[in-house]
């Protein structure tokens, strides 16, 4: 197949954000995320992060980027939070696009934000806002449903009730699994991280890409268990899925933790 080709089809399977889609893990979500990557950076990351955040941590930093989507100054940054995919890739058609995307999403984003932020010569505010998106936005790519697919916006477009409310499969995984847990995010963090040595060698060696081929799998996993209009989720919903929200909130932490390290090396 020629190069040419190749893309068109790429092209294809590939629909590019929406500016409608719920933010991703909401406020708690990616405050756990921020808390865990803060127990696994290096002394010397840890020192020039907060030369740059000051008092605040990353937990506490970690919303911003959502914050902002109140100012139209920043309707730019909207499509930098997550990558669309359509359903049945493989990993080896996901990773293929993935080395040609010149796209304005999740995943140039962060490879954007990480060579800026490894610039000496950035400008502080720059440095502050830059690295407030990435701390964000690694956590963005770890809720499934920002692999999701484009023609319902990454599960917005899928109805279905929680305990009897009228949501949307977005919205389960942004917020409402996590906050069915009952725990504040220092709690949360608490409870879920525990690794080994070699857990965290092993995370902090995945490229980014595969970070977002792992959501992807269990995004596909996520619509394939919704097999009717307004699906009712409850307390079975939970128990099926709680493992993987876990595992993709600590992973999320581990991995931003090792980017930042890398960094600020």
């Amino acid at each position: 197949m020629s190069t040419s080709n190749f893309k068109r089809i790429m092209v294809a399977l590939v629909f590019f954000y929406l500016p409608f889609q719920s933010n991703a893990w909401g406020v708690l979500g990616h405050r756990i995320v921020g808390q865990i990557a803060e127990t696994y950076l290096t002394k010397h990351a840890r020192n020039e992060i907060a030369k740059i955040l000051g008092n605040e941590s990353i937990a506490m930093s970690s919303n911003w980027a959502d914050f902002i989507k109140s100012d139209p100054a920043y309707n730019y940054v909207s499509n930098w939070h997550y990558i669309n995919f359509e359903g049945g890739l493989s990993h080896e058609q996901v990773q293929a696009y993935l080395a040609i995307d010149t796209a304005t999403d999740a995943y140039t984003k962060i490879n954007f934000l990480v060579a800026e932020l490894k610039n000496k010569t950035l400008e502080q505010d720059k440095k502050a806002m830059y690295l407030k998106l990435l701390i964000h936005i690694a956590g963005d790519v770890h809720q499934p449903m920002h692999t999701g697919r484009p023609d319902d916006r990454g599960g917005n477009g899928i109805k279905v009730t929680w305990f009897g409310a009228h949501l949307n499969l977005h919205q389960i995984w942004d917020e409402r699994l996590i906050d069915f847990q009952q725990l504040s995010y220092t709690e949360y963090a608490c409870a879920i991280n525990f690794t080994t040595k070699e857990q965290v060698a092993d995370l902090q060696r995945q490229p980014i890409g595969e970070w977002i081929y792992q959501s992807y799998q269990y995004a596909q996993k996520i619509y394939g268990d919704i097999t009717e209009p307004d699906q009712k989720l409850d307390y079975k919903y939970n128990f099926n899925y709680v493992s993987i929200l876990n595992k993709q909130l600590l992973e999320g932490g581990v991995h931003l933790a090792g980017l930042l390290n890398e960094i600020f090396e």
